[in-house]
């Protein structure tokens, strides 16, 4: 899987907010950046965020409160706060609503490479080996634990998947390979389409979650996946 993260920046000072966001682009990160903590959740069912890089003394929510929604609904996102607040319980309070890295204003760049770096190993872990395998001649799914016929529609789903950029893919995508016609009916029938070929996914034995919905976009594949001729 790629090993670039694709980081939410929530910062209220522009001039560090842009400085930022072009430090982490050049390191090849994808990165989206906003000034307070309204607009999080739309942006996060469009860009998918790998880690959130926070202020804390933000507009409005303050970024423990943002820190502590974030982790319940994205357990196993990173969370990288950067503050002022360098106190010892300060920084108790940080960890304790979900941080991963407390780092104290002002901190480098360097620095903050080298916290994204040691964060991305558990985000997004490398492996010499692809969670599953497909055949695509034989329409076989192979993985630890089984190997798993798959329709020719699954196929060419899962190699779409594996060749998108950040592994996205739009509901009408989606419903186009999957020959339907876009309409309330296609949609339904793609959730279904989603919900078994998670499980035959599941039964081959890839780690989950194996694909995320968006909401209001698609689905996200979350696994590393080889294509193979035999």
């Amino acid at each position: 899987m790629d090993s670039k993260l694709n980081i939410l920046i929530v910062e209220d000072n522009d001039d560090l907010r842009e400085a930022t966001a072009d430090a982490l682009q050049a390191m090849g990160h994808r990165v989206h950046a906003m000034d307070c903590a309204e607009g999080v959740d739309e942006a996060v069912s469009a860009f998918a965020p790998d880690l959130y890089l926070l202020d804390l003394n933000l507009p409005g929510e303050g970024g423990i409160s943002l820190s502590r929604r974030l982790r319940a609904a994205h357990p196993d996102a990173g969370i990288i706060m950067i503050t002022a607040r360098s106190k010892a319980n300060d920084i108790a309070v940080g960890y304790d609503s979900g941080a991963d890295i407390y780092l104290s204003k002002p901190t480098t760049f360097e620095a903050l490479g080298a916290a994204l770096q040691a964060l991305s190993r558990r985000i997004k872990p490398s492996s010499a080996h692809a969670d599953v395998t497909i055949i695509p001649a034989t329409r076989q799914l192979k993985g630890p634990l089984a190997k798993v016929n798959l329709s020719s529609t699954e196929v060419r789903l899962l190699i779409a998947f594996a060749q998108a950029e950040q592994h996205i893919l739009e509901n009408w995508q989606l419903i186009e390979m999957s020959g339907k016609a876009a309409d309330f009916a296609a949609k339904s029938a793609l959730e279904v389409q989603i919900v078994r070929l998670r499980k035959k996914l599941e039964e081959a034995g890839s780690p989950t979650p194996t694909i995320k919905a968006i909401r209001g976009t698609g689905y996200q594949l979350c696994i590393s996946i080889e294509v193979r001729d035999h």
